[in-house]
C-alpha cells in the first residue's frame, strides 16, 4: 500500500527532536511522498528547504496561512513569489479564511487571501501549468466562495486541505471540481462523527489523505503516542478509516487516494 500524504507541517518545532526518525517511521509505514505544508513566512522557506533535502520523497507548497493573515506584505507577496520558482514547490498555499479562532482580523484575512489567488493566477510550473492551490476554511465559507469566484476561469486545480464541514460546504466545493483533503479529524467522535457518512460521496477521483501532523492525533488509534503527537506513519491508520467508511477495501481507497494526489500535484511515480 503506498500512501501519500498531502499536508505534513514538518517545519513544526516539535519535530525538530528527531525529524529523520519521523520520515523513516513513515517510510516503514507506506508513506511513499509527503507535502510538506508551508503556512508562513518564516515555516515556507523552512518546508521548501526541507524538501529539497529529501528529493523524490518530499515537496512543499508555500503561502500564508490565515493566521498569519498581517504578514502578507509586498514584501512577503515578492518572498513567495521567488519560492513559487522552485520545482519542489507544488502548491499555493495553505491560504484561505478562518473566521473560527479569528487570529487574524477579517479585512486582513480578505487581503492575504485575495493575494495569494492573484499568486496562483500568475505563477507557473516549468512546463507552463498552473500551479494547484492549497486552500484552509473555516467557519467562512460564503465569503471564502465569493472570493474564489472572483477568480474564476483563471485557476488551476484545487483542494480543500482539512476537510471538516457540512454537507452543504462539501457540495459546493465538488460542485467546482475541487478536491478534498481528509484527517484524523474523520476519528474523533466528538467533532468528525458527521464526515463518516459524507466522505461516501466524494469522488475517488477527488479525495485525498494527509496528517495535518503534528495536529489532529487520530482519537481511535492505539495505543496512544504518550507526546500525543500525530506523525505521517498514522496516514495508514486514517486511509484504513476512510475505507471503512466508504465501504471499500483499502488498497482500493489507498490506490485512488494516491493516483489522485499524484494528478493534482503532477507527481512522479516512485512505484
Amino acid at each position: 500500500m503506498h500512501l501519500i500524504d498531502i499536508g505534513a507541517n514538518l517545519t513544526h518545532d516539535s519535530f525538530d527532536r528527531d525529524r529523520d526518525a519521523v520520515l523513516a517511521r513513515a517510510r516503514d509505514a507506506g508513506v511513499v511522498q509527503m507535502v510538506i505544508t508551508g503556512a508562513s513566512r518564516e515555516h515556507s522557506p523552512m518546508a521548501l528547504e526541507l524538501a529539497r533535502q529529501h528529493p523524490g520523497f518530499l515537496y512543499a507548497t508555500a503561502g500564508v496561512h490565515p493566521h498569519h493573515a498581517v504578514e502578507y506584505t509586498d514584501e512577503c507577496d515578492a518572498e513567495m513569489r521567488a519560492l513559487h520558482a522552485h520545482a519542489e514547490v507544488v502548491a499555493v498555499g495553505e491560504c484561505g479564511l478562518d473566521y473560527f479562532r479569528d487570529f487574524a482580523p477579517r479585512p486582513a484575512q480578505h487581503r492575504a487571501f485575495e493575494r495569494q489567488l492573484q499568486l496562483a493566477s500568475d505563477v507557473r510550473a516549468a512546463d507552463g501549468a498552473r500551479k494547484p492551490l492549497f486552500l484552509h476554511q473555516r467557519d467562512a465559507h460564503a465569503d471564502f466562495m465569493a472570493q474564489m469566484k472572483n477568480f474564476d476561469g483563471t485557476l488551476g486545480a484545487a483542494v480543500v486541505h482539512c476537510f471538516t464541514g457540512e454537507r452543504q460546504e462539501l457540495f459546493d466545493y465538488l460542485d467546482q471540481d475541487w478536491y478534498i483533503g481528509i484527517t484524523g479529524w474523520l476519528c474523533d467522535e466528538r467533532r468528525g462523527a458527521h464526515l463518516r457518512e459524507l466522505v461516501r460521496h466524494i469522488p475517488a477521483n477527488r479525495l485525498m489523505i494527509e496528517t495535518d501532523a503534528p495536529y489532529l492525533l487520530p482519537r481511535s488509534l492505539k495505543p496512544m503516542p504518550k507526546d500525543r503527537r500525530n506523525e505521517p506513519m498514522f496516514l495508514s491508520h486514517i486511509v484504513e478509516e476512510l475505507a471503512r467508511d466508504r465501504g471499500e477495501d483499502v488498497d482500493v481507497t489507498a490506490a485512488n487516494a494516491t493516483a489522485a494526489t499524484r494528478a493534482f500535484f503532477r507527481l512522479p511515480d516512485t512505484a
